[in-house]
C-alpha cells in the first residue's frame, strides 16, 4: 500500500481528491487530510513520512512552499492549486507534477503514474510502504483473528473463516463463511493495513473479499465485473472498472 497525505484547506476539494485517488489507484491509501501549514508540520513530526504528498500551495495560514523551505517534507510532491503563477517555483522543488484546480481526473491519473515511474527509477525498488508490505507478507505479520462482539457475546473469528468485510450504513462488518455477520470497530481503510493482500482484495469502496467467497464472476457493463459471493451479499457486488486489472492479477497469483 502506497501512503498519500493530502494537504488542502477546502474540505470538499480534499474529499473529492481523496475519492479520485482511491478510484484511480486502489493500491494507494490516503492516510491523512491536513488543512494548514501548522497541522501538516505537526502531523509530519508525529508520523512517519508518507510516500507522496498532494500539496495545495495557498493555505489559510501560509503557503505550501513553507513546508518545503523548512525541509519538513522529504517525499515527492504533487502540487495542487488554483493559480498558475507558482509553476516555475514548484518545479524548482523537483515536484512530480503541478495540477490546476479543479483537479481533472485524467490529469491526476497521469501524475500518479508519473510518480510511480519516478519512484521505480530513482530507488530501483518499491516505495517504502510497498517494501514494508512485502516484508509483512514474508514474515506473516498480519492479523490471524478478530475478536468480535455482539451485545454481551464475544467471539474470536479467524481470518480463514472470513468471507468478506463490508461497509453498510456507516458500519463496518465481517461476514463469516457460515453467513454470520459481526460488527467491527475498524474502517475498511484500517482493515487493509492489517490483513494480507494475498488473501483479501478490496474490489470497491464498500467491500473487501476473500478468494474462497467468490462463487461466480461475470462481465458487466462499463468494463466492470459482477461477482456472486458465498454467502450472498445484500447488494450487487461490482468490481469497479479501475480495479479490474489488479483484481485479475490478484486472482491469478
Amino acid at each position: 500500500m502506497i501512503h498519500i497525505a493530502i494537504v488542502e484547506d477546502e474540505r470538499l476539494s480534499a474529499e473529492r481528491l481523496k475519492g479520485l485517488v482511491e478510484e484511480l489507484s486502489p493500491e494507494y491509501s490516503v492516510v491523512a487530510i491536513l488543512d494548514s501549514v501548522e497541522t501538516t508540520t505537526q502531523w509530519l513530526k508525529d508520523n512517519s513520512s508518507p510516500d507522496l504528498i498532494l500539496l495545495d500551495i495557498q493555505l489559510n495560514d501560509g503557503v505550501g512552499f513553507d513546508l518545503l523551505a523548512d525541509d519538513m517534507i522529504s517525499c515527492p510532491v504533487i502540487f495542487t492549486t488554483a493559480y498558475d503563477e507558482y509553476a516555475v517555483k514548484a518545479f524548482k522543488y523537483n515536484s512530480v507534477d503541478y495540477l490546476l484546480k479543479p483537479i481533472d481526473r485524467i490529469e491526476l491519473g497521469h501524475a500518479l503514474e508519473k510518480f510511480r515511474k519516478q519512484a521505480d527509477r530513482t530507488t530501483g525498488a518499491l516505495p517504502k510502504a510497498q517494501l514494508e508490505q512485502v516484508g509483512r507478507i514474508l514474515s506473516g505479520d498480519y492479523k490471524k483473528r478478530f475478536l468480535v462482539k455482539l451485545g454481551d457475546r464475544f467471539q474470536p473469528v479467524t481470518v480463514e473463516n472470513i468471507a468478506y468485510f463490508f461497509s453498510q450504513n456507516d458500519l463496518t462488518c465481517l461476514m463469516t463463511r457460515e453467513g454470520d455477520k459481526w460488527p467491527l470497530d475498524q474502517s475498511l481503510d484500517q482493515l487493509q493495513e492489517v490483513i494480507s493482500p494475498l488473501d483479501f482484495f478490496r474490489i470497491n469502496r464498500k467491500l473487501i473479499i476473500s478468494l474462497p467467497a467468490i462463487k461466480e464472476i461475470h462481465s458487466y457493463f462499463n468494463s466492470r465485473l459482477l461477482l456472486k459471493l458465498n454467502p450472498p451479499a445484500d447488494d450487487e457486488v461490482i468490481v469497479s472498472r479501475e480495479r479490474v486489472a489488479n483484481f485479475k492479477r490478484w486472482m491469478d497469483l
